[in-house]
C-alpha cells in the first residue's frame, strides 16, 4: 500500500498491518469488528469529520469489503467525498461507489447529480474520474442518465485529449450495455472523424468504439474505411523515431495498428475507390516486408509486438481474399514460422494457413508445406499444435494428395491423443469419401478406422459406409470379402461387428462360393461375436440371421436353432426374445416366395446431404473449412436392415437403450430431401416420417410457419420456421412434471451470433408454473443444430403459456423471434376411465353451482369433421369415454389435472350440431378458474 502511506493515512496502514499479522480467522474477524465499531461511532458522533478523516474511514471500509465482509454503512460519507475538490478524496469516493453501491440504492440520484457536476467541471481530472466511475458501474441507469452528455464530450472541440480518450472508452462500455445510447445522423461522421485526431490515444480509444459500432450498423459507419486506411498508412510507413511516445520496442503504435486492421475486417475490400484499395495493399505489403527485416531488438517484447501486427495483417489479407500476390506472400511468411522455436508462433501459423488453404489463390502455396505439417502432427510436444496440424492437413487436402494425407492421418491415429481421436476419425471419413476415385479404397479406409479407433467411430460414419456400399454395385463383393476377413481377427470392435452383420446379411451370397467363406462359416463367424455384443448389436445380428435363411436355405436349421434358444422363457432381454420368436415363426410359416419378398435386398438410398460434416462442425464450431460432401445422407442401417413388422419396435428399443426418455435422438430416415429446410430432420425424422415440414421444391421460396394453437393438442413437431431458423419441439409429461426438448436449427450459410433464448412469463404466473431452462451455446453454426432442455412443474392452476424470446445476430443484423411454449394447463392431464353411471353422477355433482362450470357456444371455424374433432380431443390429454352419451355424435371426456399440492378433476362434454355448424362445449371441474381455462383452450381448436 505505498500509495496510501504516501497520502499520510497512517491509521489505515496500521489497520492493514494488524490484519496481516492476525494468526487465525477468528482474530481477524475480532479486529475487523472492533474497527467497524470504531468507524460507526465516528460517523454517528457529534464531532464533524473533515475530508481526510472521511477518506481514511471510507478506505478502511473498502478494504474490509475486499476481504469478503459485508458493509452496510458509510455510503453517505462516500457520496459526500464526491463534492470535495481534493483529488485524493474524490478518487476514494468514486472508488467506493464503483465497488459497493448498488444501482438500486436510494443514493443513486445523489451520485448521478455529483457525477453530472464533475462532467461539467473545467478540471479534466474531475471529468475523468466521473467518466471512469460511469464506465465501472456501466449499468442501464448510467446509460440513460449520461447518454446525451458523453457523446457531446467526445466530439466537442473544447474537450481535452485525455478527456476525449476516457469519453470514448466510457461510451464503448455503455454501448455494450445499451446499444440505443449512440445517436445517429450527424453524430456518425463526427465520431468517424476521430480517426483523424492528432492525439494517438484518442485515435486508439475511438477505433475500439467505432469497431463496436460497425458490428451493429456497418452501412452507417462505412465512411470509416478510408480514414482507417489513411491512418494505418501513416503508422506503417513511419519510422519508430517518428512516433516516439507510441513506439513499443521499435514497433510504431502496435496496438492501434492491430485495432485498425481488425476494424477493416468488418468490410469487403474497398472496390468503389481504387486509390483506397491500392493504399491498403501497399500497407499490407509494407507490413510483410518489415517482417523479413532483421529484428531491431533481441527482446521478446519486440518480436511479440511485430508479430501481432503481422498476424492481424495476414488475417485481413485472408478476409479480403482478392490479391493473389499478397496471399502467396502471407503463406510463405507463415511457412517460415512453422520451424520457429516459439510454440505460440507455430500454432498461429498453422491456424492462419488453415484459412489460406481454402482460398483458390493460395491453396497450392499451402500444399508446398505438407511435409512440415505432417512432421508437426507427429512430433509436436503440445497437443493443441498437433491438433492444429491435423486441421491444416484436412484443409489442404485435394484429389492430388488425398491418399497420402489420409494414410498419414491413419498412421498417426494409432498413437494420437485421446482428446482428438474422434475429430480425426470424422475428418478421415469425410476426406476418404470426398476424394475416393476407387470405392474399394474408401471401404478399406473406413474399416481401418474402425479397427484402429473403433471406440471413436460415431454412428454416422459406419451408417455412411453401409449406405455407399448399398448404392454401388461394383464395391459390394469387395466389401463383403473385406469385412469377412476383418471379422476373423481375435479382437474385433463392436462397430466392426455391426458393419459386418449388415453387409454380410445383404451381400454374403457374393462370397459364399469360396469354401473359406461358405454360408455356414459366415454364420458361425458372426455368431461367435454375438455374446460379446450389446443388445442393440445382438438385435442387428438376429436380423442378419433371418436374412441368411433367405440367402442360404441350407443353413436354415442352424439359424432356427439359435432363434429357439433366444425365444425361450429364460431369455434375459424381452426385446431380443420377442424378435427371435417372431423371426422363428416367420422362417417356419412363410413360403420361400413370401420370405424372399419380406427379406429382399435393400434398395439404393436416395441422394441426400451427408451428416458427417454437420457432426464435425458441431464438435468444432468455426474451425471446419467449407468442403461440403454433396452425396447421399446416411440412413440408420439397423432400422432399415429388414422390412419386417419389427422395425418400429427396434427403433423404440434403441431409444430405451440410449437412456433417452423423450426419444429425442431418433435415427434419421431414408426419405428424399426436397429442399434445404431439413436441419432438424435427423432429430425429428420420426415426427414427419422422414419428410421435411413445409418444404418447397423451390429452395428460394420464403418460409414462415408459426401456429402455436395446434400444439395445444400435440406434443411434437416444428414449433416455428422461417428462412433463417427452424425450431422443433418434443415433450413428455408425467403428472405435474413436464420436460421439453427444443431444437434450434440454423438454415443459413453463416453462424448465428449472440444466440440467446430468454424466458418470458408474468410474475403472477411464474409462481404457478415453475420452469427451469438449460443455457445454450451463444453461437449456432451454419447448418448446425443445438438442443435446449426445459423442465416444468405445475404448482397451481395458471392461464396461458410462457413464451421464449429468441435474439441473435444474422450477418450483424439483430433478429428477434417470440414463440409460445406448448405448456398449457391441459398438458398436465392424466386421462381417467369412468363408466356412464359414475360420469353422470360426478357431472351432476359438479354442476350444482355456476362457479364450477364453464360453457361456450360457438360456430365451427371450418366444415365439421367429427373424426378430426375426435383426434384433437384425444390429443388434448383427457380420456375420451365412448358409448356414454346417448347421442353418439357427442364427445365426453374425463381427466385429472395434477399440481404440486392438489389435483383437480375435470369433466368435458362437446356437442356438435351439424345442421347449424355450431358447437356447445361444457367443462365442469372442482375449480372455476380451471373450467374457464380448459373451455377457452379447447374452443380455440374448433
Amino acid at each position: 500500500m505505498p500509495a496510501v502511506r504516501g497520502d499520510g493515512m497512517r491509521g489505515l496502514a496500521v489497520f492493514i498491518s494488524d490484519i496481516r499479522n492476525c494468526k487465525s480467522k477468528e482474530a481477524e474477524i475480532k479486529r475487523i469488528n472492533k474497527e467497524l465499531a470504531n468507524i460507526r461511532s465516528k460517523f454517528k458522533g457529534d464531532k464533524t469529520l473533515d475530508g481526510y478523516q472521511k477518506k481514511k474511514y471510507v478506505c478502511k471500509l473498502l478494504f474490509i469489503f475486499l476481504l469478503g465482509h459485508d458493509i452496510d454503512f458509510g455510503h453517505m460519507e462516500a457520496v459526500n467525498l464526491l463534492s470535495s475538490n481534493k483529488y485524493s478524496e474524490k478518487q476514494i469516493g468514486y472508488l467506493f461507489i464503483s465497488v459497493l453501491v448498488n444501482t438500486n440504492s436510494e443514493l443513486i440520484k445523489l451520485i448521478i447529480q455529483s457525477i453530472k457536476n464533475d462532467l461539467a467541471s473545467r478540471n479534466p481530472i474531475h471529468v475523468n474520474l466521473a467518466l471512469q466511475c460511469i464506465a465501472n458501474i456501466g449499468s442501464r441507469e448510467m446509460a440513460e442518465a449520461f447518454g446525451n452528455e458523453i457523446p457531446k464530450l467526445l466530439v466537442s472541440g473544447d474537450t481535452m485529449d485525455v478527456v476525449k480518450q476516457s469519453a470514448a472508452l466510457c461510451l464503448l462500455r455503455l454501448f455494450r450495455t445499451s446499444q440505443e445510447i449512440i445517436p445517429g445522423g450527424e453524430w456518425t461522421s463526427r465520431i468517424i472523424h476521430l480517426l483523424n485526431d492528432q492525439h494517438m490515444g484518442v485515435v486508439t480509444a475511438a477505433t475500439s468504439l467505432i469497431d463496436a459500432l460497425v458490428k451493429k450498423n456497418p452501412e452507417e459507419y462505412k465512411g470509416c474505411v478510408s480514414l482507417a486506411v489513411s491512418r494505418l498508412s501513416r503508422i506503417v510507413t513511419a519510422s519508430y523515431t517518428d512516433l516516439q511516445d507510441y513506439t513499443y520496442y521499435f514497433v510504431p503504435a502496435p496496438w492501434l495498428s492491430v485495432k485498425l486492421l481488425r476494424l477493416l475486417q468488418n468490410y469487403t475490400p474497398p472496390a468503389e475507390d481504387p486509390g483506397v484499395r491500392g493504399r491498403l495493399n501497399e500497407c499490407l505489403e509494407t507490413i510483410l516486408n518489415k517482417a523479413q527485416e532483421p529484428p531491431k531488438s533481441k527482446k521478446v517484447q519486440h518480436s511479440n509486438a511485430k508479430n501481432a501486427v503481422l498476424f492481424e495483417a495476414i488475417s485481413l489479407i485472408i478476409h479480403n481474399d482478392s490479391e493473389a500476390n499478397l496471399l502467396v506472400r502471407a503463406c510463405n511468411q507463415l511457412g517460415q514460422f512453422l520451424s520457429n522455436r516459439e510454440t505460440n508462433l507455430r500454432y498461429l501459423a498453422l491456424e492462419s494457413m488453415c484459412h489460406l488453404a481454402t482460398s483458390e489463390f493460395s491453396h497450392e502455396a499451402v500444399k508446398k508445406h505438407q511435409e512440415v505439417v505432417i512432421l508437426s502432427m507427429k512430433m509436436e510436444k503440445d497437443v493443441s499444435v498437433r491438433q492444429q496440424a491435423v486441421d491444416l492437413l484436412y484443409a489442404m487436402c485435394d484429389k492430388s494428395n488425398a491418399e497420402e494425407i489420409v494414410q498419414e492421418m491413419l498412421n498417426y491415429l494409432e498413437t494420437a491423443d485421446y482428446s482428438i481421436r474422434e475429430e480425426m476419425v470424422l475428418k478421415v471419413a469425410i476426406l476418404a469419401e470426398k476424394y475416393a476415385t476407387d470405392y474399394t479404397w474408401y471401404v478399406d479406409v473406413i474399416l481401418n478406422l474402425i479397427r484402429i479407433a473403433g471406440d471413436y467411430v460415431s454412428e454416422e460414419v459406419w451408417y455412411r459406409v453401409i449406405q455407399i456400399v448399398i448404392n454401388r454395385d461394383e464395391v459390394q463383393g469387395y466389401a463383403a470379402k473385406t469385412v469377412f476377413e476383418a471379422l476373423q481377427a481375435p479382437a474385433c470392435h463392436e462397430n466392426m461387428v455391426k458393419v459386418g452383420g449388415y453387409i454380410l446379411g445383404e451381400f454374403g451370397n457374393l462370397i459364399a462360393g469360396d469354401q473359406r467363406s461358405s454360408p455356414s462359416v459366415q454364420f458361425q463367424l458372426l455368431h461367435s461375436k454375438y455374446h460379446l455384443c450389446s443388445p442393440m448389436t445382438r438385435a442387428l445380428l438376429l436380423s442378419t440371421y433371418i436374412k441368411f435363411i433367405n440367402l442360404f436355405p441350407e443353413i436354415r436349421a442352424q439359424v432356427q436353432e439359435v432363434f429357439k434358444q433366444h425365444s425361450n422363457l429364460r431369455s434375459a432381454d424381452a426385446e431380443l426374445q420377442q424378435r427371435a420368436s417372431e423371426y422363428l415363426q416367420l422362417s417356419i410359416i412363410a413360403s420361400s416366395d413370401v420370405l424372399a419378398t419380406v427379406l429382399e435386398e435393400m434398395p439404393a438410398f436416395p441422394e441426400r446431404e451427408s451428416s458427417i460434416l454437420a457432426v464435425l462442425k458441431k464438435k468444432k464450431p468455426g474451425r471446419v473449412p467449407e468442403n461440403e460432401i454433396k452425396e447421399n445422407k446416411s440412413p440408420t442401417p439397423v432400422a432399415n436392415h429388414n422390412n419386417d413388422v419389427n422395425n418400429s419396435r427396434y427403433l423404440k428399443k434403441k431409444s430405451t437403450v440410449s437412456g433417452d426418455l423423450l426419444g429425442l435422438s431418433t435415427p434419421p430416415t431414408a426419405q428424399p430431401n426436397s429442399g434445404n429446410t431439413g436441419v432438424l430432420l435427423d432429430v425429428l425424422g420420426d415426427i414427419y416420417g422422414g419428410k421435411q415440414p413445409n418444404s418447397s421444391t423451390n429452395n428460394t421460396q420464403s418460409v414462415n410457419m408459426y401456429n402455436p394453437k395446434k400444439f395445444v393438442c400435440k406434443n411434437n413437431g416444428v414449433l416455428f420456421e422461417n428462412d433463417l431458423i427452424q425450431i422443433g419441439v418434443k415433450s413428455e409429461f408425467r403428472q405435474n412434471l413436464g420436460r421439453l426438448g427444443l431444437f434450434y436449427g440454423n438454415k443459413t450459410n453463416v453462424p448465428l451470433q449472440n444466440f440467446v433464448p430468454t424466458l418470458s412469463w408474468p410474475e403472477d404466473q411464474g409462481s404457478k408454473l415453475s420452469i427451469q431452462m438449460k443455457p445454450v451455446e451463444p453461437v449456432l453454426e451454419a447448418g448446425a443444430q443445438i438442443q435446449q432442455m426445459i423442465n416444468a412443474e405445475c404448482v397451481d392452476d395458471y392461464i396461458g403459456s410462457p413464451s421464449i424470446a429468441l435474439t441473435f445476430l444474422y450477418s450483424n443484423a439483430p433478429q428477434k423471434i417470440t414463440i409460445k411454449l406448448p405448456l398449457t394447463i391441459n398438458k398436465f392431464f392424466e386421462p381417467t376411465e369412468m363408466n356412464g353411471e359414475s360420469f353422470f353422477a360426478r357431472w351432476k355433482n359438479l354442476g350444482s353451482t355456476n362457479q364450477q362450470r364453464s360453457q361456450k357456444i360457438f360456430r365451427a371455424s371450418s366444415p365439421m369433421d367429427l373424426q378430426a374433432a375426435r383426434t384433437k380431443i384425444m390429443g388434448f390429454g383427457m380420456q375420451l369415454l365412448d358409448g356414454i352419451d346417448p347421442n353418439p355424435d357427442n364427445f365426453v371426456c374425463a381427466g385429472i389435472i395434477h399440481m404440486r399440492s392438489q389435483q383437480v378433476g375435470c369433466l368435458l362434454r362437446l356437442e356438435p350440431n351439424k345442421s347449424a355448424q355450431m358447437y356447445r362445449l361444457t367443462v365442469r371441474s372442482s375449480k372455476e378458474s380451471v373450467s374457464v381455462e380448459i373451455c377457452d383452450l379447447l374452443a380455440d381448436q374448433f
